[in-house]
Parts: structure tokens; C-alpha cells; sequence
């Protein structure tokens, strides 16, 4: 079959379940970046287009060197791909420190953010209930009801059996759902200071933590209600996040990075209460060829199959760190003080 042509815009597919399609779809619109999003979900690709390696979403299709298309799933590469091929309107800050504190909240964002994401809609009955249909319809909207019926309660089933995988359990749930009420308290305070993570522009760390907070806040009832009742400024963030291609950013928007301890340490020191121990102890049973991670997150048992992705998002973390200068080095060591995110670094 021959391959379709790819237009003078980007092609993606997803779905409004996707918290990583919400990302890249608020990024997109931001940096005013054209695309065609192919609605999809449980059906696989377009016809005409590849598989990726593994099926997620959103899937990007870019026409290679060689004039095929490939298919991208993973949206922190994705970003960083486009900011190379599209100028103005950057969702990565031009000063280093700044890019590296971005990378790490994005991380965060996309790869801690989501256990609460899962958690919530598969744990609690009355979201796995609410979420199970709207999967369905949001792929096929003309299904008829009995049949989509079955297919929303094979899907719930399947993934409730797989909320292990994310460490989500009765003992964890105390743990992911007091992180994620923190993370509330944490946002509405930045939004209140500067408007965004990192000053008065958006960074694709703002997008990663948008993603997950279009389905906690917007999707899911008991996460939602919470923010509803207790966060109206986040929740009222999370609507104008999905459509900034209006605002004006300015390089001077961008907090000063030297500034940057006081107004991101909350935020940073929850990274390191939570996800630090949770990415060192998966990347130690990744290296020790160990099924499954054992450790102790905020005081909590913590017990998920090891996750290879997750070590190489350590790997990534302190890579990045690495190719800093050292002045630079220095100046993240600064504002990393004290937060529990220092062992990170290497």
C-alpha cells in the first residue's frame, strides 16, 4: 500500500483520554505549530501509516531522511525535536539552569503525575464506572450501546487488574493521593505568584503537568471534585492551558534563574520526597535485573514491577545534568539544596 503524504502540517493521533495527547495538543496550539489529529484510541494507526514500536498515545508521524514515515510515541522527544524545527514561542527556557529544572518537573509531570492519573481511575469504583464508557465512545462514537457496553467492562476489568503496575494498591493509595493533593496546594500558589512552573510563559513542564490534570481535574470525579471544592484557580488554569496560542510570551517572562529557590522549592522538594526514591530504587532493580522495586516512599511501603523506561528517564535526568557546565552545575546544585532531588544528579 502506498504511504499516505504527510502535509505542511504535523500528524498525530490520540485521543481526549490521553493525557499525553491533552500535552501535546495544548504544546502544539502554544507554539502555533499546524496538525491533524487523527481521533483514535484502541484501533491502531491510520490506514497507510506505520505502527510504532510500541503502541501509545499520541503517535507522531514524521517523513525520515529517507523519505518513509516513522512513528514517534514518546512526547518529551517529541518537544524537543520540534523546538528544533520550529523557531519563536519556545516551551524550553534559552538559560540552562532553567532548561534543566524544566526537564526534571517534566519528567515529574509525565512519569509520577500519571500513577495518580491511573489511580484514580481505575481504583476508586465510581471513576473506573464514569471512565470505562467515555474510552469507548471518545474511539467509536457510533458503536451501539450494548456492544460498547461489553467492551467499556472488558476494558475496565483489564485495567483495574493492572493497577499493580503503576504501584498502585491499598497500601500506596495513601501515598499517590496525598502527593497529588500537595501538588494542588503547590500549583495554585504558582499559578497565584507568576502564572505558570517556571514564570508568566508556559514550559512544556507546564504542558506535562496540564496532560495529567485534563483527566484528574476534568475527567475523573473523585480527583476532581477535590480540585473543584479546594483548587477553582488550578482548575480554572487547566482551561486556559488548553489554548494559549493568544498569549505573547516575552524572554523576560521566564523566571530569573537565580530567583528561582524560592518560588520552586515546594515544588522541587515534593519531586524529591516522592519520585527521587521511587526512580532510584526502580533504576537499582532495573540494573540488578530485579522484577519487581521494594522501597519506602513517604513513610509507605512501596512494591511495582520494575519499569526499564523509568531507568532510562534516571539516565536522561543525569545526563542532562552532565552536559551542564560547571558554573551551571553549581547553580542547579543551589537551588536543588535541600529539596531531596540532589541524589538525582549522580
Amino acid at each position: 500500500m502506498t504511504a499516505p503524504e504527510i502535509p505542511d502540517r504535523i500528524e498525530l493521533m490520540g485521543a481526549p483520554g490521553s493525557p499525553y495527547t491533552r500535552k501535546m495538543i495544548a504544546y502544539l496550539r502554544y507554539r502555533r505549530i499546524p496538525y491533524s489529529l487523527h481521533l483514535g484510541g484502541v484501533r491502531g494507526a491510520p490506514e497507510g501509516y506505520p505502527e510504532p514500536k510500541v503502541r501509545l498515545l499520541p503517535t507522531f508521524y514524521f517523513r525520515g531522511v529517507d523519505g518513509e514515515i516513522e512513528a514517534m510515541v514518546d512526547s518529551t522527544p517529541i518537544i524537543r525535536r520540534l523546538e528544533a524545527e520550529f523557531d519563536g514561542r519556545s516551551a524550553i527556557p534559552s538559560d540552562p539552569v532553567l532548561a534543566f529544572l524544566n526537564h526534571l518537573i517534566e519528567d515529574y509531570g509525565d512519569e509520577w503525575l500519571t500513577k495518580a492519573m491511573f489511580h484514580y481511575r481505575w481504583a476508586h469504583a465510581a471513576d473506573a464506572k464514569n471512565a470505562a464508557p467515555l474510552l469507548v465512545y471518545w474511539s467509536h462514537p457510533t458503536m451501539p450501546k450494548d456492544e460498547a457496553d461489553k467492551m467499556a467492562d472488558m476494558f475496565s476489568s483489564r485495567q483495574i487488574d493492572r493497577l499493580y503496575v503503576v504501584g498502585s494498591n491499598e497500601t500506596t493509595a495513601k501515598t499517590i493521593e496525598a502527593s497529588y493533593q500537595r501538588l494542588l496546594n503547590i500549583l495554585d500558589t504558582l499559578i497565584e505568584e507568576q502564572g505558570f512552573v517556571l514564570g508568566a510563559r508556559p514550559s512544556s513542564a507546564d504542558f506535562a503537568i496540564y496532560g495529567q490534570l485534563t483527566q484528574l481535574a476534568v475527567v475523573e470525579p473523585t480527583s476532581g471534585t477535590f480540585v473543584n471544592t479546594h483548587h477553582p484557580r488550578v482548575r480554572a488554569w487547566i482551561d486556559r492551558l488548553e489554548d494559549l496560542s493568544g498569549l505573547e510570551p516575552e524572554p523576560g517572562h521566564w523566571l530569573d534563574p537565580d530567583a528561582a529557590i524560592l518560588p520552586l522549592k515546594p515544588l522541587l522538594t515534593e519531586i524529591g520526597r516522592v519520585y527521587t526514591p521511587f526512580l532510584l530504587a526502580n533504576a537499582a532493580a532495573v540494573m540488578a535485573g530485579e522484577e519487581d522495586v521494594e522501597t519506602e516512599i513517604d513513610g509507605r511501603t512501596w512494591s511495582q514491577p520494575a519499569f526499564p523506561y523509568q531507568a532510562k528517564c534516571l539516565h536522561w535526568i543525569r545526563e542532562a545534568f552532565g552536559g551542564l557546565s560547571a558554573d551551571d552545575k553549581a547553580r542547579v546544585q543551589a537551588v536543588l539544596d535541600g529539596t531531596g532531588c540532589e541524589p538525582l544528579l549522580g
